[in-house]
């Protein structure tokens, strides 16, 4: 950052300092805990050379830094499991209502409230940057750019379908429904030069926008449509005024699905050699949201569960999150370490 040709290229000078600031933001709470350690250590001490009449008051006091110090060392736990390639980058969350027409179509609009909420609530900057509405309510399908640190790695812990049962709000005899929809997470991927897609492979479709706007949205056709025609991958963009601008949008995440792509194909041959079904594969129900007859949450890869179904549908997804990234196992088999291994 000191060379004189630093600010040559804008875009890379940016990328290092995002990545100078996201060392010292790794390093700060790791001196900080070393310190707090040493400053427990000295207390524990004092404690033992204090008179018994004493020591019961500075016991207290020991128990109660020493819990706020495990609290601590346990989100920074969390960012070391966070080892991924991919994990600080920004994330693309897909979601996709299942079979169900209406029922299906509001569950998916209540999991984008839900994860809108959740990236809100961890100062994550999130935009919805497709949108396909549902006939009579809720949504189709969306897209969502979530931004910020660490995005990918914790997003990635909600890709696969969802269920959720409840008394439904559109029948009349108030019958139970099941409904199903799916999430993806990718990671964003910028344009390295390592991954490229050649322009004959791509389909470009425009149409207009729907939604609100000003003088281009439903006049003139803005939003942007590509497909990459060898493996089918389609990627889209309204949510700009600029045609121009929704190209790019576009093009950024047929890019990063490309990867994932590819991504997952290694992970499929892991898979079929240790002969084991992937925990992040397409269609598998990862997470049960029960409303009626009783309430319940219950994460099934990782038994994490809650009553409280209203916060956990308000975004609070971290304890849920967490866990996953605890047990390990997803990720140790992606990297070709049977779970018998890993445990020893």
């Amino acid at each position: 950052m000191s060379r004189e040709t630093f600010w040559n290229n804008r875009e890379q000078a940016q990328r290092l300092i995002e990545e100078a600031n996201g060392i010292r933001r790794n390093l700060e709470p790791l001196e900080k805990a070393e310190r707090q350690l040493d400053d427990l250590k000295v207390m524990l001490e004092l404690a033992q050379a204090e008179p018994e009449a004493a020591q019961t008051t500075l016991e207290a006091e020991l128990e109660r830094d020493s819990a706020a110090f495990a609290r601590q060392v346990e989100q920074l736990e969390l960012q070391i499991l966070l080892n991924g390639p991919h994990d600080r980058s920004n994330c693309i969350l897909s979601i996709n209502a299942g079979a169900g027409g209406t029922e299906s179509c509001d569950w998916a609009n209540m999991l984008l409230r839900m994860y809108q909420r959740w990236a809100e609530a961890r100062g994550w900057e999130v935009e919805v940057v497709d949108a396909l509405p549902g006939e009579v309510a809720g949504i189709k399908s969306a897209t969502l750019m979530v931004k910020g640190e660490n995005a990918y790695g914790f997003c990635k812990a909600e890709r696969g379908v969802h269920r959720l049962v409840r008394i439904s709000p559109f029948d009349s005899n108030k019958r139970r429904h099941t409904s199903f929809a799916s999430v993806d997470a990718i990671a964003e991927i910028a344009e390295t030069g390592e991954v490229t897609l050649l322009p004959v492979e791509l389909k470009v479709d425009t149409f207009r926008s729907g939604g609100k706007g000003g003088q281009n949205v439903n006049k003139v056709e803005t939003a942007v449509r590509i497909t990459h025609l060898p493996t089918g991958l389609v990627a889209a963009s309204q949510s700009e005024r600029s045609q121009h601008q929704n190209r790019a949008n576009a093009m950024k995440l047929l890019l990063s699905k490309y990867v994932a792509l590819l991504e997952d194909q290694k992970k499929a041959e892991l898979e079929r050699f240790y002969g084991e079904k992937g925990s992040i594969g397409w269609g598998n129900q990862i997470r049960s949201y029960v409303l009626q007859p009783y309430r319940l949450v219950k994460d099934l890869r990782t038994g994490q569960e809650t009553s409280n179904t209203e916060v956990v549908l308000d975004g609070a997804l971290d304890p849920f999150v967490s866990a996953w990234l605890r047990a390990g196992c997803p990720a140790k088999r992606m990297q070709g370490i049977k779970d018998d291994d890993a445990e020893e």
